[in-house]
């Protein structure tokens, strides 16, 4: 899949587990190859079977949350489950003031995802 810069990639089954490399997501360069990485996993690679891990992640800029709402539409497109888990407290409090909280899939941890995929 080329060197990815912002993700590392597992796959467990039929499931590709994300886990994102950078703890802070706002400078908009990293972004927008974070945006590309994930668009390709569903649009290249025609993944169907995605957990989002936000464990290493502190923070969320909104231009991020931006590319997460559209690689979400790209994934419905491709008829890709999506679902996000270990989000901090922090991030999951915008995520709930933003309302995302009712557009995502959000489960606890990783196994709690895996176990409905």
């Amino acid at each position: 899949m080329g060197n990815l810069r912002r993700i590392e990639v597992s796959d467990s089954a039929s499931v590709s587990v994300i886990r994102f490399l950078d703890q802070k997501i706002i400078d908009p360069e990293a972004i927008q190859e974070l945006g590309q990485e994930l668009f390709d996993l569903v649009e290249r690679d025609e993944r169907k079977k995605l957990v989002l891990n936000f464990e290493n992640v502190e923070f969320l800029s909104s231009a991020a949350l931006g590319k997460l709402i559209t690689f979400d539409k790209k994934a419905k497109r491709s008829e890709a489950q999506l679902i996000l888990t270990n989000i901090s407290p922090e991030i999951f409090q915008v995520f709930a003031i933003t309302n995302l909280d009712k557009l995502f899939q959000i489960k606890d941890s990783e196994a709690d995802a895996l176990a409905i995929l």
